[in-house]
């Protein structure tokens, strides 16, 4: 069985690969380094000033992880700057693998999902499909629009769509309600690195699953444009209620009402 894994350079990535490759030995790593230029401006200005909790809580859960899994395991591993490179098509076909798993990368485009692995490419979508779909983060959408109830993980089959494949499974992430900002971003990567290597070790085994996400709902997808101070605002005036309405009733009948994909 030869795996390839498709990911970004940020430290959480690099534990997923590393929780990965313990149970599967990966075959080939293509890690993505993009380069963003970053514009000021006065959201982002404002956003340094009185919202610096959101942004903090991103750099500690990679710090976390950099110092939980300092080093990617030890395999072949190609660095370049777009996952829909050549380098990147030549280096994964020469591996010709049964399985490809992406997480984290810009948009995967026609020619590398024209590699067709006995088994198919995966894609980890820390969002709950098709409720929750898009970017930057669902998890800080999902507390910005107060559906708490919508925070969690969906593994699909990748197709070109904005996180639009057909699912193989879907979970909703528990929480006790006692969780910091931090906290939460932890609880939900890690359970979405857990429900990825669930999906695996099905899909080894010769399970399939395949249902399609307009059978569920419509949904919502959200744009990183989207994200500005006003969002970010009301992220952190909602979680200051985070506890009261995780453990209330409404909550648990919210998530009661969810269809999830169990695998």
């Amino acid at each position: 069985m030869k795996i390839v894994l498709w990911i970004d350079n940020n430290p959480n990535q690099l534990a997923l690969a590393n929780r990965i490759h313990a149970q599967y030995p990966l075959a080939g790593i293509i890690v993505e380094t993009r380069n963003i230029k970053s514009k000021i401006t006065v959201d982002k200005v404002l956003e340094k000033l009185f919202l610096s909790r959101i942004s903090a809580a991103w750099k500690d859960l990679q710090s976390h992880y950099q110092k939980k899994y300092p080093h990617y395991p030890d395999t072949k591993i190609l660095n370049l700057q777009n996952i829909n490179s050549d380098e990147a098509y030549r280096f994964t076909t020469e591996i010709e693998p049964d399985l490809i798993l992406v997480s984290g990368t810009r948009m995967i485009k026609e020619k590398m999902l024209s590699i067709k692995p006995s088994i198919g490419i995966l894609n980890l979508h820390t969002g709950l499909s098709p409720y929750i779909k898009g970017g930057p983060n669902c998890t800080n959408w999902c507390i910005s629009t107060n559906q708490l109830h919508l925070i969690g993980n969906t593994v699909m089959w990748i197709d070109i769509g904005v996180d639009t494949g057909n699912i193989i499974t879907t979970e909703i992430t528990e929480f006790t309600g006692n969780e910091t900002l931090l906290g939460v971003h932890i609880k939900v990567m890690d359970h979405a690195h857990s429900l990825y290597l669930k999906a695996v070790e099905k899909l080894i085994s010769g399970e399939r699953s395949s249902v399609s996400q307009n059978s569920i709902t419509k949904g919502i997808t959200y744009y990183n444009k989207e994200w500005k101070f006003k969002q970010k605002l009301d992220l952190l005036i909602n979680f200051m209620h985070f506890k009261r309405n995780i453990t209330s009733p409404e909550y648990a009948k919210q998530k009661a009402a969810i269809t999830t994909i169990k695998i």
